[in-house]
């Protein structure tokens, strides 16, 4: 288990399973960029979804769940840069 952020609610952590964490992480830095405009939440879940292994996310299932996840703790330890656009749009930061 890993514990992670959520930038939307500061201070507090949960404990996630960290195989899947640091895949979904994986499939994050090969498929986010790394200048704006950045991807929107659909655009990401579906840029991510070749580079994860088939043994943690057979046919992409719960992918999504994941991606925000990620996301989320990535935003909240400043990695991730959200664009103030409609719809919300992510880059590295």
């Amino acid at each position: 288990m890993i514990e992670v952020e959520n930038v939307n609610t500061p201070g507090r952590t949960t404990r996630v399973n960290a195989a899947k964490y640091a895949d979904m992480l994986s499939a994050f830095e090969a498929a986010l960029p790394r200048q704006s405009p950045g991807l929107t939440q659909a655009e990401t879940k579906e840029a991510v979804k070749p580079h994860l292994s088939d043994e943690l996310f057979p046919g992409g299932k719960t992918c999504g769940w994941w991606a925000k996840t990620v996301q989320l703790d990535l935003e909240a330890k400043g990695k991730l840069l959200r664009e103030p656009t409609k719809p919300l749009r992510w880059h590295w930061k």
